[in-house]
């Protein structure tokens, strides 16, 4: 063998079971209590520590190409894998070009693949340029080149990433349901956002807050309904990305229970922070759409990945410059540009915040970090798993270590987060991806290196279970 990780805790169920993983040539070869340690070329002591499969953030932008003044996928990569992620799922939108036929999906992938430093997969994307253009057979190159899901925005995104009107949404509902491959929705109502900015910004707000208020619950909600109600139309698989509200968490809850096609996620920030205090603190380094909620939500959203109602956690990773477009000498809540790093926090925060708290159980810790998103894209049991013949992706975790996050010691290009100064119990020491170590916390820190990282094709469609737990 490879490599056999000794002393390792691994989840059954709720419990962690002391044993050693067997590795060889990138795979799972065994899980055994009974091992003769010299028939291995390599052996890691993990020493007791919780042993994961490998962590999955299904909703990343890093920006490139065309935005590495924010960050390079070089750089995305190396902090999601000091976050013990080991595979990442990139966004269509935030790159040049953005990817929405087959051209641009292999523009994308030939300039980022010898940067990745972990795994990744891709998503393609429609937008209401493709209906009115009449190029919506686009879909299908994308899904040959192994997409894992198509992306459309009911806002404004990039230039080159146009938002769609809700006729438009629903003709591209259509397409994407013949493909069989989930579509990701950011759910705002445009009207409503747009007419509250202005209102607000005629009254002279430019506190912080009123970002969050401009941004108000009832346009999620208005547009969770109306996704609701076209995967009910089409037949397509209908995702909620970064659901923000407790109203969308009922409204998903619901569509559940009648059997419709509708999965959803959150991110940690509005698991665990609060628009009145969080954006009082940071100011512009909080701003991000949707915006940050109330308290209420927050306990919404942990109860909602407690029965089955929220089915993942991803960062929503988009970072940007500081000094030029979310501090600039001119900026205020405006115009200063919405998003957050994330890749290099979700872990230590779902550890710190939801497991190590008994918010939530370990095998709900596994279901939304890993094993769901792996299903629902098409990557498992290659990705996402802890089986024979699955990826030895593995996420070590020390769950007593205690530390503070600082944000100047982080790995992506952007140095800020609302998380900033948080005190956190446990942390990811290893980053194992395919029997390679590629960080470790107590040696070096990053230890692979750029091109390691391989792209992931879907590899089946699969649908998750829709199962709600009282």
């Amino acid at each position: 063998m490879d490599l056999i990780l000794k002393n390792a805790n691994i989840p059954q169920g709720d419990r962690q079971v002391l044993t050693n993983i067997l590795v060889d040539e990138g795979k799972i070869v065994g899980i055994s209590n009974s091992v003769d340690f010299s028939q291995a070329k390599e052996v890691i002591d993990v020493k007791g520590n919780l042993v994961v499969p490998g962590c999955i953030d299904p909703h990343v932008h890093f920006m490139d190409p065309g935005f590495t003044h924010r960050e390079t996928f070089a750089t995305g990569t190396i902090s999601s894998a000091v976050g013990g992620l080991t595979t990442v799922i990139d966004m269509p939108c935030c790159s040049v070009p953005s990817v929405r036929d087959g051209e641009s999906f292999y523009s994308k992938l030939n300039a980022i693949k010898d940067q990745a430093y972990i795994d990744f997969a891709l998503r393609g994307g429609m937008t209401g340029e493709d209906v009115r253009e009449g190029w919506l057979d686009n879909v299908w190159p994308q899904v040959e080149a192994g997409v894992v899901a198509f992306k459309v925005y009911m806002t404004p995104s990039v230039p080159t990433f146009p938002k769609v009107t809700d006729a438009e949404m629903l003709e591209i509902f259509h397409k994407v349901a013949e493909t069989g491959l989930p579509m990701g929705v950011h759910a705002e109502n445009y009207d409503i956002c747009s007419f509250n900015t202005e209102k607000l910004k005629k009254q002279g707000r430019k506190d912080s807050v009123a970002w969050a208020e401009a941004r108000s619950a009832i346009a999620e909600k208005v547009a969770i309904e109306l996704i609701i109600s076209f995967a009910e139309e089409t037949g397509a698989r209908a995702h909620i990305v970064h659901m923000s509200t407790k109203e969308g968490v009922h409204l998903v809850r619901e569509a559940k229970k009648r059997g419709l096609k509708v999965t959803s996620e959150t991110c940690p920030h509005y698991l665990v922070l609060n628009a009145e205090e969080s954006m009082t603190e940071h100011g512009t380094l909080a701003k991000i759409a949707p915006p940050l909620r109330g308290k209420e939500d927050n306990e919404a959203f942990w109860e909602g990945i407690r029965d089955g109602t929220i089915d993942w956690v991803g960062t929503d990773h988009a970072p940007y410059e500081v000094a030029t477009e979310k501090c600039a000498p001119d900026s205020d809540i405006w115009n200063s540009f919405p998003g957050i790093p994330g890749v290099e926090t979700m872990v230590p925060v779902l550890v710190s915040e939801g497991l190590n708290k008994g918010r939530i159980s370990l095998s709900q810790f596994v279901d939304i970090t890993s094993r769901k998103a792996a299903i629902h894209y098409g990557i498992y049991p290659k990705k996402g798993a802890m089986e024979i013949g699955s990826d030895a992706d593995f996420t070590v975790i020390d769950l007593e270590h205690e530390w503070v996050l600082d944000q100047e010691k982080t790995h992506t290009m952007a140095k800020y987060t609302p998380f900033h100064g948080m005190q956190l119990k446990g942390r990811p020491v290893k980053t194992i991806i395919r029997g390679n170590v590629v960080y470790d916390y107590d040696n070096g820190g990053i230890v692979g290196k750029a091109g390691f990282g391989e792209y992931v094709p879907r590899q089946s469609i699969q649908v998750l279970d829709r199962v709600l737990k009282y």
